[in-house]
């Protein structure tokens, strides 16, 4: 093994600190829990009625998950309830 090579195995083994708060498989420092009733996705299911073209249709338009309020994790390891 030559010392470039050493060197390119060195730099693969450092980890990124930096933490994208959109990625939900990122690795953290501490533990943490993917929200129970909105799955990690941060909104949650709200049917409504809406006529469309005169007819009755229902309509998903997603509102905010209340649990996480759109955080999509908890930090630490959170049972569900």
């Amino acid at each position: 093994m030559s010392e470039d090579d050493e060197d390119e195995f060195a730099e693969d083994d450092d980890f990124e600190d930096e933490e994208d708060a959109d990625d939900l498989f990122a690795v953290t420092p501490e533990p943490r829990t993917v929200c129970h009733l909105c799955g990690g996705a941060s909104y949650i299911a709200a049917p409504t009625l809406a006529i469309i073209g005169g007819a009755p249709r229902t309509v998903d338009n997603g509102r905010e998950c209340p649990h996480c309020s759109g955080a999509r994790t908890f930090t630490g390891l959170v049972p569900p309830l």
